[in-house]
């Protein structure tokens, strides 16, 4: 299954482990897999790379096996990605600017004075004219 699917051996032990997937035997010391494993470990896949944690991904899974997904935290998790892509482009735009800035310093350079500030209160830099949603909470 590690060779079919691209998931090291290890990550596939830890998966079963937390009861993300099942073996079905062993072949001496070789785990045993249903070939519908290869659909859960992608949906594991996508639910890592979107950010959710495993036992979020966990409760995409019904006791058999098959996907069961909460389509709310599926929207929540999207407008979580939504924030965090516009807080990096703020992020990205503000370094692009210092980095042309003719200002004769960084620390003269008013737009990057500004992300140092709004770093330093712990928030993240936003662009002007662009209001945040609120997060909307999955039960």
């Amino acid at each position: 299954m590690a060779q079919r699917s691209g998931v090291p051996a290890s990550a596939l032990r830890y998966y079963e482990e937390k009861g993300l997937i099942a073996s079905i035997g062993r072949r001496g010391l070789r785990r045993l897999f249903d070939p519908g494993v290869l659909e859960q470990l992608a949906l594991i896949g996508v639910g890592r790379a979107a950010g959710f944690s495993l036992d979020e991904i966990g409760g995409m899974f019904a006791a058999d096996g098959r996907a069961s997904i909460d389509r709310r935290m599926l929207a929540a998790k999207a407008d979580e990605l939504d924030m965090t892509v516009r807080r990096l482009s703020a992020m990205r735009d503000g370094l692009r600017h210092a980095a042309v800035c003719p200002a004769p310093s960084h620390m003269e350079c008013p737009k990057f004075r500004r992300i140092l500030r709004k770093a330093a209160s712990g928030g993240p830099p936003q662009r002007r004219g662009i209001k945040r949603k609120p997060a909307i909470g999955y039960a």
